[in-house]
């Protein structure tokens, strides 16, 4: 787990919001404070998809939204004229991706025992932070997928030109 110190918020929130940079991210849950402070519960409702409106039986691949459908209802929280009091976003790896970075790194762990690659995107009114976390189904001794989201993130962030800090 490691805490990315945002450098320049300006170029984080367009590759968050206007771009795609970011779409290889599931969106578990979202709370953005502005005049008001609105709530994301990112879980799909499976039972929305059913019945006979579905004529194709399609039901949603994941078990959360895909960020690529809610960050233009995100970025319509947040644009303004001013600037949001904060936001704190939970994103999940997609599960297929987490799996190939496990493969890739030669990991030991399998995508059963992992619930997911979390990153936490924090906004205090000030400061903007990230915050990489490895969920689990059950305790695993093994600490080399945390080296590996860690190393994975440093990497993202260096390609999409997103300038971070340490602490």
């Amino acid at each position: 787990m490691k805490a990315y110190k945002i450098k320049e918020r300006k170029i984080f929130m367009s590759r968050l919001l206007g771009s795609n940079a970011f779409d290889v991210f599931l969106l578990a849950e979202a709370s953005i404070t502005t005049y008001n402070t609105f709530f994301i519960d990112g879980r799909m409702n499976k039972e929305f998809f059913t019945g006979n409106f579905n004529d194709e039986g399609i039901l949603p691949p994941y078990e959360f939204s895909m960020w690529q459908d809610m960050r233009s209802l995100c970025f319509e929280l947040i644009k303004g004229k001013r600037t949001p009091l904060g936001f704190k976003l939970v994103l999940h790896l997609k599960p297929e991706l987490a799996k190939a970075l496990l493969t890739e790194n030669g990991s030991a762990v399998s995508l059963n025992d992992l619930k997911a690659f979390v990153l936490n995107i924090k906004y205090d009114g000030s400061e903007l932070t990230c915050i990489t976390a490895t969920a689990f189904h059950t305790f695993i001794p093994d600490k080399s997928p945390d080296q590996i989201w860690d190393a994975y993130m440093a990497e993202f962030f260096d390609h999409n030109a997103i300038n971070y800090e340490l602490p």
